[in-house]
């Protein structure tokens, strides 16, 4: 099942989309995709499918539907949590060694915005880069997971999410990876958050292109973590509580590594991941 936020920013309906491709309206069984939702007894897919048996959930027309704006899927995370060099092309291309654990860094939850939302770059950026990650969205509270078996059960599903970064800020500015990472509009997510019966994560594509052309196509597969022992690492040390969102890293393609131009005002970037839909950015000024 894939789960949506449709309409204008801050008051988006929360939508799912079945196997018929039909979008229910869900606002008779939740105010909004957010953690309480995403961590129901029954689970979310249940209590869909109880409802749409009862005759609950109207149906949104799909012109209707695909008129309105796509919203970030999950209402606004506690928390974003991101893994740095988790691909092995991409550290290659920085120069940087293969992790033996991963590189954990945080990103400002107000950064999250829709998949379609204007990107701003920031007020003396020089170097705003991109990044096209697959991103966890957890469904129940993980703490101390003993097993990337246990750690995969609270995981809610997967989006796809653009780590938007300033590299001078991050790397150049007093070495602190979040001041380049948490600026305005840096992590656009969605369009939907894909339930785990429906994606494999292990070899699905990535691909990011900027004007047209192709800058990032890469493949899970080369990931250095997978996404359960991911969550498994972070329930070592942080609570994670339903809602949060963890990007796992980025393939190569990155300006920072192939000495691609970094973004500027008027570009046009556009993502996509197998399974989980595209995202279409303009870039902005902030």
């Amino acid at each position: 099942m894939r789960f949506a936020r449709l309409g204008p920013a801050g008051n988006e309906i929360p939508v799912a989309i079945d196997t018929d491709d039909e979008v229910l309206d869900l606002r008779s069984i939740t105010s909004d995709i957010s953690g309480p939702f995403l961590a129901s007894d029954p689970g979310p897919v249940e209590l869909v499918r109880h409802a749409r048996a009862a005759g609950d959930l109207p149906v949104l027309p799909r012109a209707d539907a695909d008129a309105l704006r796509r919203g970030a899927p999950v209402a606004r995370p506690g928390k974003v949590v991101c893994i740095g060099l988790n691909y092995r092309d991409h550290a290659a291309e920085t120069g940087a060694e293969i992790p033996t654990e991963p590189i954990v860094f945080m990103k400002d939850p107000m950064t999250v915005i829709g998949p379609d939302d204007d990107v701003l770059v920031p007020r003396g950026s020089t170097k705003t880069d991109w990044e096209i990650e697959l991103a966890i969205v957890i469904g129940t509270t993980a703490r101390y997971c003993g097993s990337a078996e246990e750690a995969a059960t609270h995981i809610a599903g997967y989006a796809i999410a653009h780590d938007v970064s300033e590299r001078e800020f991050q790397l150049e500015r007093g070495g602190t990876w979040d001041k380049g990472k948490s600026c305005e509009t840096f992590n656009p997510l969605g369009p939907w958050l894909v339930t785990p019966d429906e994606v494999d994560p292990a070899a699905i594509a990535l691909r990011l292109s900027v004007n047209g052309e192709v800058r990032q196509d890469g493949t899970t597969a080369d990931m250095i973590f997978r996404p359960a022992e991911i969550v498994r690492y972070l329930s070592q040390f942080m609570v994670l509580y339903p809602g949060d969102v963890i990007s796992t890293g980025t393939p190569a393609g990155v300006a920072l590594g192939s000495g691609a131009p970094y973004l500027q005002p008027g570009d046009v970037v556009e993502l996509t991941v197998d399974g989980l839909g595209s995202q279409r950015q303009t870039i902005g000024a902030a």
